[in-house]
């Protein structure tokens, strides 16, 4: 009653000749913003049919089931400025929700209904414009330069705590994400001032929040999950689609949690919680991420043929979300395409008003010169006098224009030839310095491997392999040899050329194996014809350089290689059982390590994963389209 009696008096003050039909659903878009789906569903039932009643039904449907009836109807009766700013923000909704999105239009429809919302100074209809359109930026990251604008706006027309926690949130959330650090602190102050409201849901998203920043950021699995089940618990009080496809990542994050604690099987009860949300359709990236940590998890579980079958999932997600963001390109290629023809369209109405224009001074100038026609030839002759004067220097300034663009075009083209010859420079070096590491290094870090074992048992009479660790280091040392003149005479690896990709994974793993020191054992499944060879040589020097920084850095004894073909992807697991270390935290240097092997993976459009335990060992899951 409180907010219907502020309502009441804040029409009086501003001088809104709201109708009392519009005071009350006013009321009930208070609700709504704060997610009381069943307070505003009772208020409803007592107003009559109306257009303004009918896009707030619309506001609740999509609320409660991500669905809703026509709009039609509503567009073309729309006559108040709440209908026509709700219509405005519903159609965003669609247009964002689509299974191929059109998100340039909804940001363009939330933008008109902020506009409308601030030209009548109306302080919900602005907030609720603004909760849209930041919803909208935290969804596509790419456009973070437009956040401080909106966050400044909301400022001013945040009206209570429950708009005041929504603020702060996505200002703490935008925050956290270009600093990449954590902001548990200022999370905290935000979920004091929306304990202070009605909002439930904004609560949930807060310690949802929180949950992620002490599991990410400061690795405290108890208090992260402390949270997460605090967000689970208010949004299973809200049972609603709003709020139920927000536990599809509270789910998934206290699965990870368990994974990493080995809980395996509550690991996987959670996981299973996850697969059963509804997501939108088009939500192939979390479907692709929740699939690939099942098939890991089962797989840990020993249960091979489950994480098989997630695994084809993954596979089958991930060539979804592939189709999903091409017909993403695609649509923007139409809608860029449709402006280019509006744009062309008024060009031709343009044309076709000044021809009109010019036929009418034709007729002008024709009535005029029937009635003097001696002025009129004295003044067609100044005309063509003028008129050839002015040709003449036209044709001299684009002699002069094009003499510019000739000297401009020689000088481009000579600065291009020098930046080819520069760039050609660069990167011969740089594949020089690759042959360099990526083939010699982890042959002389094998060589060193065998010195270390020799050194460590030459006056061990129990080591029956001396000798032929001898023989196997004596050979390293010849190949380091070949190698060096290979690299010199600039060619490509003779064993890649001759025998392809598998073969000369199982000698590496051959040659870099030292009896009791270290054993790699090579596994592989529908390898039956070769690749490309340059594909092939590029995946041989990232197998190769995984195996070199296991001997350099893990002190492993085993190490085990996947290749699998499967469905146009080749999917490779490297795995050891060494001392493993913080994969989250990747050492930030210049060298030719993970940082090197995971920009090449992204420069052959794969993915790359890493999953380490500190004294476990890793594994290393790479995939790449051939």
């Amino acid at each position: 009653m409180q907010r219907l009696y502020f309502l009441v008096f804040f029409n009086l003050i501003f001088c809104k000749c709201f109708s009392q039909e519009q005071v009350f659903l006013r009321e009930v878009l208070y609700n709504i913003k704060d997610y009381q789906i069943d307070i505003a569903e009772e208020k409803m039932i007592k107003l009559p049919n109306s257009i303004d009643k009918k896009i707030v039904q619309w506001n609740i449907d999509y609320l409660k089931k991500n669905t809703s009836f026509n709009l039609s109807p509503i567009r073309k009766n729309s006559k108040s400025r709440l209908s026509k700013t709700l219509y405005l923000l519903a159609e965003g909704d669609i247009l964002s929700s689509q299974n191929i999105p059109k998100d340039s239009i909804a940001f363009d429809k939330y933008q008109k209904a902020l506009k409308l919302s601030i030209s009548s100074n109306d302080s919900l209809l602005t907030c609720i414009s603004l909760r849209k359109i930041l919803k909208f930026l935290y969804k596509n990251r790419t456009v973070k330069e437009l956040f401080p604008k909106y966050i400044e706006i909301y400022r001013k027309y945040a009206f209570d705590n429950s708009e005041k926690a929504t603020l702060l949130f996505y200002k703490t959330t935008i925050d956290a994400s270009i600093l990449q650090k954590e902001h548990i602190k200022e999370y905290k102050n935000t979920l004091t001032i929306a304990s202070q409201s009605n909002n439930r849901f904004i609560q949930g998203r807060i310690h949802q929040l929180i949950g992620v920043n002490f599991s990410y950021f400061l690795e405290q699995k108890d208090s992260a999950l402390y949270h997460y089940k605090k967000a689970e618990k208010l949004y299973n009080k809200l049972p609603y689609y709003f709020a139920t496809k927000e536990l599809f990542g509270i789910y998934t994050n206290i699965g990870i949690i368990h994974s990493e604690n080995k809980e395996h099987e509550k690991a996987n009860t959670y996981y299973q919680r996850a697969k059963k949300i509804k997501l939108p359709k088009n939500n192939f990236l979390k479907l692709t991420k929740l699939s690939s940590l099942i098939s890991n998890n089962y797989r840990s579980l020993k249960k091979y043929d489950s994480a098989f079958f997630y695994n084809d999932k993954f596979n089958r997600y991930s060539d979804s979300l592939n189709e999903y963001k091409k017909a993403i390109a695609l649509n923007d290629i139409e809608t860029k395409y449709q402006t280019v023809e509006k744009e062309k369209k008024i060009v031709q109405l343009l044309n076709t008003n000044l021809k009109s224009e010019a036929q009418r001074i034709k007729n002008r100038n024709w009535l005029i010169g029937s009635s003097s026609a001696l002025v009129i030839g004295l003044i067609i002759a100044i005309l063509v006098y003028k008129n050839t004067k002015r040709k003449q220097r036209i044709a001299e300034q684009e002699r002069e224009i094009e003499i510019q663009k000739t000297e401009k075009l020689l000088k481009e083209q000579e600065l291009t030839a020098i930046d080819a010859m520069i760039s050609g420079q660069e990167k011969e070096r740089q594949r020089l310095a690759n042959d360099l590491h990526d083939n010699l290094g982890s042959t002389l870090a094998t060589v060193k491997l065998h010195f270390d074992h020799l050194k460590n048992n030459r006056d061990n009479p129990k080591v029956e392999n001396i000798e032929e660790l001898y023989s196997k280091t004596n050979n390293l040392l010849d190949e380091a040899y070949q190698k060096v003149r290979t690299i010199a005479h600039e060619k490509n690896s003779g064993v890649m050329a001759k025998q392809g990709l598998l073969p000369a994974v199982k000698n590496l793993a051959k040659k870099a194996s030292n009896g009791d020191g270290l054993l790699i054992e090579v596994q592989d499944y529908g390898l039956d014809e070769r690749l490309d060879n340059a594909l092939e040589i590029s995946i041989f020097r990232i197998i190769q350089e995984l195996i070199t920084n296991t001997i350099k850095h893990a002190n492993a004894s085993e190490i085990h290689i996947s290749l699998t073909n499967h469905d146009s992807l080749l999917n490779i697991i490297v795995e050891d059982n060494g001392k493993g270390f913080n994969a989250k935290i990747l050492p930030e240097k210049d060298g030719m390590g993970l940082k090197s092997i995971e920009k090449r993976i992204e420069h052959m459009e794969g993915t790359f994963e890493i999953d380490s335990t500190i004294g476990k060992g890793t594994n290393i899951i790479i995939n790449i389209p051939i």
